[in-house]
């Protein structure tokens, strides 16, 4: 879908909220039906019938059903990126599970960090390899799994530190030049990047400081025992061949991102990377996920344990009943429900853009502006609203970057707080919402539903309440002219 909008003068507000009334009506009923199992097939025909309604509503205001299914075929393109990259960290986390990457992560992990601080030092350790490959989607898809693996070692909340994750990875994402979202605010406001970058450290530094101050604060009483951990460590053992060698696929990973290597591809190397470990140093772990050899020569085992763990994951048969379900999941196939959200949810934002429904909705929102402190509440709310019903976070940065920008500048203010604000509220908040390819892509990978870690995406959270308390308090607002003055110099 084309970040470009379309208008369409015969809509009415009545008609342009009948698909998203249609559409909350049926996810409330999908959460009261299936609970926690919504998003596993209900909610997805939630967001295809609301994608009929929408479909008639632009059919009642003149729009062709052809042109309405072109927009949903649109906007499901928009999601083809992150959809490969979705089913190659699949393949990912089965191979580096299968290689003994993951496990000796876990291994050291435990060893290293203390219980007491690991939700903050998870948060801090994602905030600084973000920042140094500017992406959330790799911290955690590489980090991120080994550090969920060390809590469910500890004993510790999938929910809090998948929100540690989440903050850490989203603090790093937010303030580096080389992420997507941080390049698209600055092009989408027309302000230089590293202005940008400054002046997102008011509300960033500020919002982080506290998250990580709570999660320091959240107790961990209840943590594993070392006597428990040292059984966890030796089970490890005995299921795989650990040693630091096995990390190399991890640093592998993060220094083709860093080098700027496009995701797609460095991930599938590392996969690949993680295969011709597991055949080197696991050749034991690999034989068993191929079962029995039947007439197949040992290398065709080999290969067929390989090929299991790429598209089905890995299996652990240790025994040890929390140790199988630790390092049992991974592959390809794992990630299709979530591809499958993914494509109705972007569908769904297809056809509200092509039928003009998304860009009336984001017109009637300027309206109650009448200061800056509503325009910039405004803004975080178009944001956000724009991630719920366009489920991607470059159309919510794009579409109201473009939209408001002239409105900043009558009422004195620069662009730069634009560019702050689409990051404040739409990067952040992407992560939060279930159908969002963010939202999606991090419960997929995490093994923690959206809804059960966002209460504890404590940055994620604080940053749009930030920026809006500093609106109303002319806190950090920059004027229009100090900005000219600085670019005139």
């Amino acid at each position: 879908m084309s970040v470009s909008s379309h208008s369409n003068p015969r809509l009415t507000l009545p008609l342009a909220l009948t698909p998203i009334l249609f559409l909350v009506a049926l996810l409330a009923c999908s959460v009261y039906l299936f609970g926690s199992d919504s998003s596993y097939g209900a909610n997805q025909i939630a967001l295809v019938l609301a994608s009929c309604v929408a479909a008639l509503v632009g059919r009642k205001t003149g729009i062709r059903w052809s042109d309405a299914q072109q927009g949903i075929v649109d906007g499901i393109s928009v999601g083809l990126g992150p959809t490969l990259i979705l089913l190659s960290v699949g393949m990912l986390i089965g191979t580096w599970i299968l290689s003994g990457t993951v496990p000796a992560m876990i291994y050291y992990g435990v060893a290293v960090l203390d219980p007491s601080i690991f939700y903050a030092a998870s948060a801090a350790i994602c905030a600084i390899v973000a920042v140094s490959i500017g992406s959330s989607w790799t911290v955690a898809g590489t980090l991120g799994i080994g550090l969920m693996g060390i809590a469910g070692s500890f004993d510790l909340s999938p929910a809090i530190t998948a929100g540690a994750i989440v903050s850490g990875a989203y603090f790093g994402d937010k303030l580096s030049p080389m992420s997507d979202t941080t390049n698209l605010a600055s092009a989408a406001t027309g302000v230089d990047l590293f202005d940008h970058i400054r002046h997102m450290l008011w509300t960033t530094v500020p919002s982080f400081a506290i998250a990580l101050l709570i999660f320091a604060l959240i107790g961990s009483s209840e943590a594993a025992t070392p006597e428990e951990i040292a059984a966890l460590q030796e089970s490890l053992r005995q299921e795989f061949n650990i040693g630091l060698h096995l990390l190399i696929p991890l640093l592998l990973m993060l220094g083709l991102v860093y080098k700027r290597f496009p995701a797609y591809p460095a991930i599938i190397v590392s996969a690949l990377v993680g295969a011709v470990f597991a055949l080197l140093f696991q050749p034991g772990a690999v034989a068993r996920l191929a079962g029995e050899a039947g007439e197949l020569g040992r290398g065709f085992l080999l290969l067929k344990g390989v090929w299991i763990s790429l598209f089905s994951g890995y299996v652990s048969s240790s025994g040890n009943e929390f140790l199988d379900a630790l390092l049992s999941k991974g592959g390809m196939s794992s990630m299709l429900n979530t591809v499958w959200l993914i494509i109705s949810a972007l569908g769904f934002g297809g056809v509200l853009e092509r039928t003009g429904i998304l860009d009336y909705l984001l017109t009637l929102a300027l309206k109650g502006v009448h200061s800056i402190g509503s325009l910039v509440a405004t803004t975080v709310g178009t944001c956000i609203a724009a991630n719920i019903l366009a489920a991607d976070q470059f159309i919510a940065v794009a579409l109201p970057g473009r939209m408001y920008k002239d409105e900043y500048e009558r009422h004195g203010i620069s662009r730069l707080n634009l560019s702050r604000t689409l990051e404040d509220s739409a990067t952040l908040t992407s992560a939060l919402i279930p159908w969002n390819t963010c939202g999606a892509y991090m419960a997929a990978t995490l093994g923690v539903a959206t809804f059960s870690y966002a209460p504890f995406a404590f940055f994620n959270l604080l940053c749009p309440v930030i920026a809006i308390i500093y609106a109303f308090f002319n806190i950090a607002i920059k004027p229009a002219e100090a900005a000219d003055a600085e670019a005139a110099a």
